[in-house]
């Protein structure tokens, strides 16, 4: 079932997904050699705790295992997503995906960026910059009358161009009251095919794309998932309304952007 949000509702996930954003930034302003991601993973909960909201990932089930025990996903250099925070630093060089969520006012918020840590390879730094790319791309494609392959298949077609692999196993999804609703909104696809986009749909857009092929696995902790080849990973997510003409884009990097200057991907 997908539930079509009204202007109202719509109104009320943009609080929780700017509240994201503002998380996110906090957690920027840290992000450097030597701290470690349980370190941002306090403080982020923090913040959300402060301004009312609840971190929706906290205790979030796992069919194949225990509740995911933090507030942030925090995935690391080959980690694709879902990564747990944990006291080891983070070095020079490393990249730091970071996923979270809020509910606030009955409603979610979901977003994830990318982050340097010091100075990164810019091999490694066009990996980001492309999958950022991609979920614009992604993005303009979430307009009424269009289908959810037709989002696919900018993300896609954007990436492979560059020779990096799209996971298939993870994707975006709907969201709402709950974090993950219908439908689920791969990140590959053909185009004019899928499911119709309509009006109010609003869904979680977010590209996991790979510096190498596209096969992943799942560490022994049961959520972490990593590259198969060990190579670098990125992935970058906003949540959108489906609009007529023009998605409405809920989240917001503009926070974390101020925060990076002119280190920004």
């Amino acid at each position: 079932m997908i539930f079509l949000k009204t202007d109202d509702e719509i109104e009320l996930l943009r609080q929780s997904n700017l509240l994201v954003g503002m998380t996110l930034a906090e957690v920027a302003k840290l992000i450097k050699p030597g701290v470690t991601t349980r370190q941002l993973d306090r403080v982020a909960e923090e913040f959300i705790r402060d301004h009312g909201a609840t971190p929706t990932f906290k205790g979030f089930p796992n069919p194949y295992g225990g509740p995911f025990p933090a507030t942030l996903c925090t995935s690391v250099n080959e980690q694709v997503v879902h990564g747990i925070p944990n006291d080891i630093p983070l070095k020079e060089g490393d990249i730091v995906s970071v996923d979270c969520g809020t509910y606030m006012n009955g409603f979610c918020g979901d977003s994830a960026y990318t982050f340097c840590v010091g100075e990164v390879d810019e091999e490694v730094k066009k990996l980001l910059r492309t999958t950022k790319e991609a979920l614009y791309k992604g993005i303009e494609q979430a307009v009424h009358g269009k289908r959810l392959g037709d989002i696919g298949y900018a993300i896609q077609e954007h990436c492979e161009a560059q020779s990096y692999g799209v996971v298939r196993e993870f994707v975006g999804h709907g969201i709402g009251k709950e974090m993950h609703e219908e439908p689920a909104v791969p990140n590959y696809g053909r185009r004019g095919s899928g499911v119709q986009l309509k009006k109010g749909m609003c869904i979680a857009i977010e590209p996991m794309i790979t510096q190498g092929d596209r096969n992943i696995v799942m560490e022994a902790d049961r959520w972490t998932v990593r590259t198969r080849d060990r190579k670098m990973a990125a992935h970058f997510e906003h949540t959108v309304a489906v609009g007529l003409g023009k998605a409405d884009i809920l989240s917001s990097f503009e926070f974390i952007e101020q925060v990076l200057g002119d280190k920004a991907i």
